[in-house]
C-alpha cells in the first residue's frame, strides 16, 4: 500500500454520515458512491422530522441534508438539530441555486451548501472539510444543455461515457417518470406503451449513458441536465 493511499484511507474511513433526502434514488446513489469512497452511512431519513430524530440518535460526524423535504424542510431540520446538539455538522445538499436559500442555510447553522449536480468527489471533499472543522461552499454549476458531456465524472460513474449521450424524447420521458418514483407498470400505463417497450428503452438508456442500472441512469441524467428531480409529496394520512 502506498503512503498516499494510506493517508487517503485515514482521512475519511471512520467518518459516519446521516443522509436526509426524500428521493429514494438520491439516497441510494449517495449511499453507494460515498460507501465506495470509504464513508459509513449510519442512517437515512426521508423527511426533515426523521432527520432530526436520527441525527440526535446516531450522532453522525456529518449530516448530509436536502432542503426540500416533507414534514420539515432542511433549513428548519438543521436549526432543530443544532439547537439540541450545537456541535453537529450539517452539509446542505440542494437543487436550489438561490442566494437567499444559501443565506438561510448558513443562518440555520449549516457549514456547507453543495449542489446536487456536484460530483460525488466534491461532496466527499466537503464532508471531510466539515469533519476537520472547516466550512466549504460549492457553487452550483450552470445546467448543462442536452447532449453536453462534462470534462470529468466522479468515480461512481466512471469516465467511459460516449461523446454524445443524447437521449431520445421518449427515453427522456421514461427516465423522468422513473426519477419521479414511478414503477415499470406505471410508466407503461402513463405513456401508453407495453412494459417490454419500457424495458427496451431502459436498455438503450443504459447503453447510451454507460451505466449499470436505473439509479445510476437517473443520477447521471440529472447531473447532465437531461431530466429534473421533482419534489416528492408526502402521502396523505
Amino acid at each position: 500500500m502506498s503512503p498516499a493511499h494510506t493517508t487517503y484511507e485515514e482521512d475519511h474511513v471512520s467518518l459516519r454520515l446521516l443522509l436526509a433526502d426524500d428521493h429514494p434514488l438520491i439516497r441510494e446513489g449517495l449511499r453507494s458512491s460515498l460507501a465506495n469512497l470509504g464513508f459509513t452511512v449510519v442512517a437515512e431519513a426521508e423527511d426533515g422530522k426523521r432527520a432530526v430524530d436520527l441525527a440526535l440518535e446516531h450522532r453522525p460526524d456529518v449530516v448530509v441534508m436536502d432542503i426540500g423535504m416533507p414534514e420539515l424542510d432542511g433549513i428548519e431540520a438543521t436549526r432543530r438539530i443544532l439547537r439540541q446538539r450545537p456541535t453537529a455538522k450539517v452539509l446542505v445538499l440542494t437543487n436550489h441555486d438561490d442566494d437567499a436559500m444559501r443565506d438561510a442555510a448558513q443562518q440555520a447553522g449549516a457549514l456547507a451548501y453543495v449542489a446536487k449536480t456536484a460530483a460525488t468527489t466534491e461532496i466527499a471533499d466537503a464532508v471531510r472539510a466539515l469533519a476537520r472543522g472547516e466550512t466549504m461552499l460549492v457553487k452550483r454549476e450552470p445546467v448543462a444543455p442536452a447532449g453536453y458531456r462534462p470534462a470529468r465524472f466522479d468515480r461512481y460513474f466512471g469516465d467511459n461515457l460516449p461523446p454524445d449521450p443524447v437521449l431520445t424524447k421518449r427515453e427522456g420521458e421514461v427516465l423522468q417518470l422513473f426519477a419521479n418514483g414511478r414503477s415499470t407498470v406505471e410508466v407503461a400505463k402513463t405513456l401508453g406503451i407495453s412494459q417490454k417497450t419500457v424495458k427496451n428503452h431502459l436498455t438503450s438508456i443504459y447503453q447510451k449513458l454507460n451505466v449499470r442500472d436505473r439509479t445510476e441512469a437517473v443520477l447521471l441524467a440529472v447531473r447532465m441536465g437531461l431530466i429534473k428531480l421533482e419534489r416528492r409529496l408526502a402521502p396523505r394520512g
